[in-house]
């Protein structure tokens, strides 16, 4: 009665049913409700798909008719008469209060505060309905009253109407609203909604009326998303005029957040400098004179570590393609250099602390770059992990895997890093594991179903999806595809490459799958490019690479795919870069690496091409 389902089982002292009886029981006029498992000859499960409806729609009428009624909300004058157990299934807070030593246990009326009337019925009648609706004139009520009564599924149903309806206009209110009521999804979006818009923002009332502090978390974000600083500053000139004589007082702690230096010469002296409540003001002065001498004393600008130095994310930022490590005709690397394509620079980043081919590289969407497993110069196989963070343009050792891995596949998945398959120095693995950055540790998942290296990986969608490798000593390419879901730790098969491979890369543009070069026979390497539609679950070619390669890496930038390096045949390096453009299925050269390799790994990252980098002359 409870969990709609019912075991029947002839092995039941005293049973007397007719085995041929239940045979019957299973044709299809005897399921047009339900569903029956088969557990065993002798035993099957049968479930009521309906009963749980048919229950709710029967406490409901219970309720209408005040039929076993034990307990009275009453709200605002309005009284509704209901059941405990129903609030209590439905409501944390109605369960705290009735199963506590809280007066209101043995209370038969119970006054509640904080809750319209109208909300209180749309949500008892959600309790006896799973049913409630939600609009622009109801939401921040029902978001309150669901909040307060932890009816969790009606408050993050209300948050997901406001995430839909949330415009120029009312993301600063929203923003407010959800922080009120401690929704942070709603909280952060609403923020990252205001950051990226902000120049339209800017423009409607909402931003006027903002406290100081609130203020203050919006521009001094790195994250806003400005053009150019002069934005910025035009925007708090508007928020001071709204209420000019209250705010000029403590202006500089909102100037302070204005990098002024970054400003024009010309702006900060005729529009910046000139507004009474910064020339009459010491502390603006002092900021004043800091941004002068920014542009004044350039030679000194590293004298002074200062926020208001820093160019904000939304320009001055780079994403270039970072090539890690590999071979040089057998002289394993340790230097790391990358491209910036929109300005055509090449760029020297920190070396590794050791030199490693056969590894993998990942790029985390906190924009940290993870280099796993390898093989060392001395032939050994790697089980240590290192992060780079390219603020500090540093390279920090985290927990090693479980087991050494070269020729492994690297991939980054939901905010995991999974490291699959590879070399441990015996033989070849299908052991897959995966690391949690937040907590610093490694744990295994369900193996794969062969055992390979030099797969390529790439996770997209919720999923893990491995294409080819290598699985015999003569390492030739197969042409399986296997697909790995961390919900259910299950691996599929999916349909099979065009062409086997092993050493190829993976990367997704467009929701598309590409596999790029490899080796596709004993003696040859290959340009060959396919991709793979997951939703169709189907391969194409698309045009060739210019060069063969094997071993590669392939990283995307501003929708191009950027491959680097590789083998063209035994002992012959690529130094070139070619990229290619899905809109136009062409390939073309985009520079020269200052070191030919192999075996190396790519991925993107997010850089201030003029910070702590130096540029190749």
């Amino acid at each position: 009665m409870y969990n709609v389902q019912l075991t029947i089982s002839t092995k039941r002292k005293g049973a007397r049913i007719d085995i041929h009886k239940l045979v019957h029981l299973n044709s299809p006029e005897s399921q047009s409700n339900g569903s029956i498992s088969t557990l065993d000859q002798d035993e099957f499960t049968y479930v009521e798909h309906t009963h749980s409806v048919e229950v709710l729609a029967g406490l409901d009428e219970l309720r209408k008719s005040n039929t076993f009624c034990d307990v009275l909300l009453c709200v605002e004058g309005d009284d509704f008469p209901c059941h405990k157990v129903v609030l209590a299934s439905f409501s944390p807070y109605f369960k705290a209060m009735f199963t506590s030593e809280m007066a209101e246990s043995q209370q038969k009326e119970i006054v509640l505060n904080g809750v319209e009337a109208s909300t209180l019925k749309l949500l008892l009648d959600y309790a006896y309905s799973a049913r409630i609706p939600i609009n622009k004139n109801n939401v921040q009520a029902l978001l309150s009253a669901a909040n307060l009564l932890e009816v969790l599924p009606v408050r993050d149903a209300c948050c997901r109407f406001l995430e839909r309806h949330m415009d120029e206009t009312n993301c600063l209110g929203i923003h407010c609203f959800a922080e009120a009521h401690a929704c942070e999804n709603l909280q952060k979006k609403a923020k990252d909604f205001t950051l990226r818009k902000f120049p339209d923002v800017m423009k409607h009332e909402e931003m006027l009326s903002l406290t100081q502090s609130k203020f203050v978390e919006f521009i001094a974000s790195d994250n806003l998303h400005v053009e150019k600083e002069e934005t910025v500053f035009e925007a708090v000139l508007l928020w001071l005029n709204q209420d000019l004589a209250a705010r000029s007082e403590d202006f500089h702690q909102i100037l302070e957040h204005v990098r002024l230096p970054l400003l024009s010469p010309y702006y900060l002296h005729d529009c910046v400098a000139s507004v009474p409540a910064v020339s009459t003001s010491t502390q603006c002065q002092k900021l004043i004179e800091e941004a002068k001498l920014y542009n004044l004393l350039p030679d000194r600008r590293h004298q002074t570590a200062s926020v208001r130095h820093r160019p904000r994310r939304s320009f001055g930022i780079s994403e270039v393609v970072v090539a890690v490590g590999g071979e040089d005709d057998k002289v394993v690397l340790r230097s790391v250099e990358c491209f910036d394509p929109v300005n055509d620079k090449w760029l020297t980043l920190s070396c590794l602390p050791f030199a490693i081919s056969k590894h993998g590289v990942v790029v985390t969407g906190q924009n940290i770059l993870y280099v796993a497993g390898g093989e060392y110069p001395d032939g050994t196989a790697s089980r240590s992990l290192w992060k780079y963070d390219p603020i500090f343009d540093q390279w920090q050792e985290m927990s090693a895997m479980n087991v050494e891995r070269s020729e492994l596949g690297l991939a980054v998945l939901d905010g995991f890093i999974y490291a699959i398959g590879g070399w441990d120095g015996l033989t070849r693995l299908n052991s897959v594991e995966k690391y949690n950055p937040c907590n610093n540790t490694w744990e295994f998942v369900a193996p794969m179903k062969i055992s390979l290296t030099s797969p390529a990986v790439i996770g997209h969608e919720g999923h893990l999806y491995v294409t080819g490798g290598a699985v015999l000593e003569d390492g030739d390419g197969i042409d399986l595809v296997q697909r790995f879901c961390p919900l259910t730790n299950v691996w599929s098969d999916m349909a099979h490459m065009l062409i086997a491979r092993s050493g190829s890369r993976a990367c997704v543009v467009n929701n598309l799958i590409y596999v790029i070069g490899g080796w596709h026979a004993s003696t040859e390497n290959t340009n060959k490019v396919e991709y793979y539609d997951p939703v169709k679950n189907e391969w194409r070619f698309c045009k060739p690479m210019l060069e063969r390669r094997y071993q590669p890496g392939v990283a995307v930038v501003d929708g191009k795919i950027y491959v680097s390096g590789g083998e063209e045949g035994w002992d012959r390096y690529h130094d070139t870069v070619e990229y290619y453009d899905p809109q136009t299925d062409q390939w073309l050269i985009a520079g020269v690496m200052q070191t030919a390799r192999s075996w190396l790994c790519c991925g993107t990252l997010r850089l201030n091409v003029d910070f702590r980098i130096k540029e190749v002359s």
